[in-house]
């Protein structure tokens, strides 16, 4: 419980609001903004914020799932929210931002707030690890950082809670200082100052001024002068520092590295000591530093400090889906258990489709302050609200509470239990969340439900691609639409599980080759309109019957839909295509009077969408032809238009054009392989790469001068050395033509080239002088080494390079 219930009338007086609404006592527990992620919906109050989407387009959803309390900025018809509460005020985002601030006051628990350009998260989910012995302590969810995530945060701080660590992310200036009123911290730490968001600051300067302001009123701070800028002055009362290469309280003066642990050697206050850590990577060993550096800022002593940093365990960041036994889907979470990262998860399983039963596979959770009946009573109405089918409980705790639980459940005491009567919970044909405590192990779970895993992976970063998404909708015009292209096994990232995550964020279309590709996601739940590129004859029958929309591209093929549709067909949806100079597919400016003629009065068909393909629209060298294309096809849509009597969705830009071509977005545009991260029309590392791909090391042998390697002796060390044979060939989609040292792989630190031909299920690399062993990973691309660069040195482009990726190449979706 909170200090004091937050009613409507009360909330409206703290954001300076005027509340409109007959139910003002009603009290307010949870905060929205997005009105797909809602829990106790009669209980929460619904910030319809303008950001890349106004959130007042929502209320409408919000309201249908239960929502009856809303902040908006903008007058609403209140005849269509008969029973609502409305606070209107002049900002949504500021309002959320005030309510946090008032409520962060209300407490005076100690409060460590977290900035810096890399290891935000890390660092703070580490020091959970090592202070939530002594504290009750209160956290950001995974990375909720942001001008939306920290108020988020913040408000779930109660009276049991004796410390906070929240973390704050900006992108530009003047974005700092609201975020310091909601966090107010007492302790400030400052993980470093890198390129990450460098194009929203004139310079490295003013990135730090702005991060510095969340620690104005803080009295302590800790931070590393290898990242302080000169001219800059410390507003703390006082400091503590630590450094890797300078001066400072906590200098780091050696780090080894052995069998997978990394030995610290630090000088503090005249004494040296050594701390080990399980983690070995540069960015691990720094983010220990910080940690280290903030528990001697509080008072643990050296020797203390050390021994806690050697239990420090991987922290769970993403979320992992994959194909498991019995047609289900597998969400392994496996890693982390607590009650605000499992209403994340249950959101995430909740935008899967693909299977209509949604069940949850859960451990004890670890303590959060609360008695054991508040804590699963708690997650008891967290399944209700998020309509979970099924409960496995694994656990003393949880079959001690097994009663609260009104949904399916089955209980087990421990990990072995489940894994020895699994064959008895039939599951079939669901999508499953397995989150655990790390104690539990159940990674054993994931592994006994989860299909066979070849070695050879394309992981998709799901993050990634809704972040390009959102990259691409910031730069349309008000009220254009989205096309998003899923063809191809979308580009060959996958099927229902991109299709999924497009539908959640609100793309207004699909777009597929082929009928059997559309059927496929209706099978898997997607809802939204699908266009079918290619639609055969043959397929007509199936269109009809999944509501997929054929493209039309000939009077032939018209013809033959007209033919088949029955006489009492009514407006099936269609989309034209107008050749304007691709010479592919598409009515010529000829054809128009025909197509005309057939369509007038004829009620069978609807035209949704006229469209057309541009050549090359990311080549200014072409702008002439693309503007000519543009104007033909104004003209030929203009024919059409007059004929019709309604007006049909235009769009004739793809990824590229919308880059490029602003003017020309009309009413919708389409995005293919920009979603994924590649857009030859933008600068390098403007998109976020969506896959990389992976294999392993199967054998290493050391050759000697003049032996050869592979099919037709082709493959030649001339001064010897070492080779290391992955686990990736032609058949995986690693075209032969990468072979005799054209292509390259990441082994460590460094790409090692192919050696000799490549073979069906494995290829041959050349790993002379670097430290490696079987099992080690190899990166086949990634941001680093991209499909672009892999494109450039086989001489093609990299939608060949993605989409070849073979099928049986299994693909493992992430989600932080």
């Amino acid at each position: 419980m909170k200090q004091d219930p937050y009613t409507i009338s009360k909330i409206a007086t703290i954001i300076d609001g005027r509340s409109m609404g007959n139910h003002q006592n009603v009290v307010i527990e949870s905060l929205a903004t997005d009105s797909r992620t809602l829990g106790d919906a009669a209980h929460t109050l619904f910030f319809a914020i303008k950001a890349q989407r106004d959130g007042h387009e929502f209320v409408a959803d919000a309201y249908q799932n239960g929502v009856r309390n809303f902040v908006v900025s903008t007058d609403l018809p209140s005849q269509n929210y008969p029973d609502a509460n409305f606070i209107k005020v002049v900002d949504t985002l500021r309002a959320l931002q005030k309510l946090a601030a008032y409520h962060r006051k209300q407490f005076d628990l100690k409060v460590i707030g977290i900035t810096g350009s890399n290891g935000k998260t890390i660092v703070k989910e580490w020091l959970y690890q090592l202070l939530n012995a002594d504290f009750q302590i209160v956290r950001s969810p995974k990375s909720y950082n942001s001008q939306i995530g920290v108020p988020i945060s913040v408000w779930q701080i109660d009276q049991r809670d004796t410390l906070g660590i929240f973390e704050a992310g900006i992108s530009a200036p003047n974005e700092m200082a609201n975020l310091a009123a909601v966090i107010a911290p007492d302790i400030g730490i400052l993980t470093n100052i890198r390129e990450a968001h460098d194009e929203g600051f004139q310079n490295r300067t003013q990135k730090l001024t702005e991060k510095l302001k969340l620690f104005d009123q803080a009295a302590l701070l800790i931070y590393s002068p290898d990242h302080w800028m000169k001219g800059i002055v410390l507003s703390s009362q006082k400091s503590l520092t630590w450094s890797f290469t300078q001066s400072a309280d906590l200098q780091v003066a050696d780090v080894f590295s052995s069998d997978g642990y990394a030995s610290i050697h630090v000088n503090y206050r005249g004494k040296t000591i050594t701390a080990k850590i399980p983690f070995t990577d540069a960015a691990a060993i720094e983010n220990a530093v910080i940690c280290w550096a903030t528990l001697l800022a509080m008072g643990y002593g050296l020797e203390e400090s050390a021994l806690r940093l050697s239990t420090l365990q991987r922290v769970g960041m993403r979320l992992q889906l994959i194909n498991g036994i019995e047609q289900c889907s597998i969400i392994d979470d496996s890693y982390s258990a607590d009650f605000s990262s499992l209403a994340i998860a249950l959101d995430f399983l909740n935008q899967q489709n693909q299977y209509p039963k949604r069940t949850v596979v859960l451990s004890d959770l670890q303590e959060t302050g609360k008695t054991g009946q508040e804590l699963y009573r708690d997650i008891a109405l967290l399944l209700q609200q998020k309509k979970i089918d099924r409960l496995v409980g694994v656990g003393n705790n949880m079959m001690a509470h097994a009663d609260l639980f009104n949904i399916e459940s089955t209980f087990f005491a421990t990990t072995d239990d489940f894994i020895a009567q699994v064959g008895q919970l039939n599951f079939n044909k669901e999508t499953i969340l397995v989150k655990g405590a790390r104690k539990f192990g159940f990674e054993k779970i994931v592994k006994r439900l989860a299909q066979k895993i070849h070695d050879t992976v394309l992981e998709i970063n799901l993050n990634a691609l809704a972040n390009n998404l959102r990259y691409y909708k910031t730069k349309l015009n008000a009220n254009v639409r989205s096309m998003a292209m899923v063809k191809a096994f979308s580009y060959g990232s996958g099927t229902f599980e991109i299709a999924n995550l497009l539908q959640h964020h609100k793309v207004d279309y699909l777009a597929v080759a082929y009928a059997d590709e559309g059927v496929t996601l209706r099978k898997a739940g997607i809802s939204l309109p699908i266009m079918v590129m290619s639609p055969e004859p043959s397929a007509f029958d199936a269109m009809l019957r999944y509501q997929l929309e054929p493209e039309i591209y000939s009077l032939e093929l018209l013809q033959q839909l007209l033919r088949f549709l029955p006489s009492e067909h009514q407006q099936l949806p269609i989309h034209l295509k107008l050749d304007t100079g691709m010479h592919r597919l598409g009515f010529e400016a000829h054809q128009i009077h025909d197509l005309c003629t057939l369509l007038q009065e004829e009620t069978r068909v609807k035209v949704v969408t006229v469209f057309t393909h541009l050549v090359a629209s990311d080549d200014p060298i072409h702008d002439a032809f693309t503007q000519t294309q543009v104007m033909l096809y104004e003209q030929m849509y203009q024919q059409l238009a007059q004929t019709l009597s309604y007006r049909p969705i235009r769009h004739v830009l793809n990824t590229s054009g919308v880059s490029r071509w602003s003017d020309y977005q009309f009413d919708m545009v389409r995005l293919g392989i920009g979603l994924y991260g590649f857009d030859s029309a933008l600068p390098k590392n403007t998109l976020q790469t969506v896959a990389t791909l992976k294999t392993t090391i199967t054998q290493i042998k050391t050759i000697a001068a003049g032996d050869t390697v592979g099919y037709g002796r082709r493959g030649v060390l001339a001064n010897g050395g070492q080779i290391a044979t992955v686990k990736i060939g032609y058949a995986d989609g690693y075209s032969r033509a990468f072979g005799n040292g054209v292509g390259k792989m990441w082994v460590g630190e460094r790409l090692a080239p192919t050696v000799g031909s490549i073979c069906m299920d494995m290829c041959m690399i050349d790993v002379t002088g670097l430290d490696v062993k079987v099992g080690d990973e190899v990166v086949v691309f990634d941001q680093q080494h991209s499909i672009v660069d892999l494109a450039k040195e086989i001489g093609t482009i990299p939608y060949e390079i993605l989409t070849n990726v073979s099928q049986r190449v299994k693909r493992v979706y992430y989600y932080e």
